[in-house]
């Protein structure tokens, strides 16, 4: 189980580096996939720091935790998407439902749901 766990957090972590790459590489195209409108060069700039810290710091913990079999590596991409997945549910209170709201609170929560298993899989390792 352990093994297998290993596999799907190294997937779930380099499906974040992928992320966190695109937004520096080429953060315009990555925009419109999550409904960003960057403003001049600013804006761009903000695309080509913020999300690829928060993407690539958090892929590259799980990269870790999945490499080394390391549990508290795993902390780290849970709390970055906790925080994001905290977000969004206040975003529907405060702002409404959109039916695109569910699909990232729902890959949000599947991966921190196999992070918390691979976490504790890891921890009796």
């Amino acid at each position: 189980m352990a093994a297998v766990l290993r596999l799907v957090v190294a997937a779930i972590g380099l499906f974040n580096i992928a992320i966190g790459l695109g937004f520096l590489f080429n953060p315009a195209n990555l925009a419109g996939q999550f409904f960003l409108i960057p403003d001049g060069s600013h804006g761009m700039a903000t695309l080509r720091a913020d999300f690829p810290g928060f993407f690539i710091t958090g892929g590259t913990f799980a990269l870790i935790g999945a490499v080394q079999k390391d549990a508290r590596a795993l902390l780290v991409p849970m709390l970055l998407l906790a925080i994001a997945l905290t977000g969004r549910c206040v975003s529907l209170v405060a702002d409404g439902q959109a039916p695109t709201a569910f699909p990232p609170m729902i890959a949000e929560a599947v991966m921190i749901l196999i992070l918390l298993l691979a976490r504790r899989s890891f921890g009796r390792a």
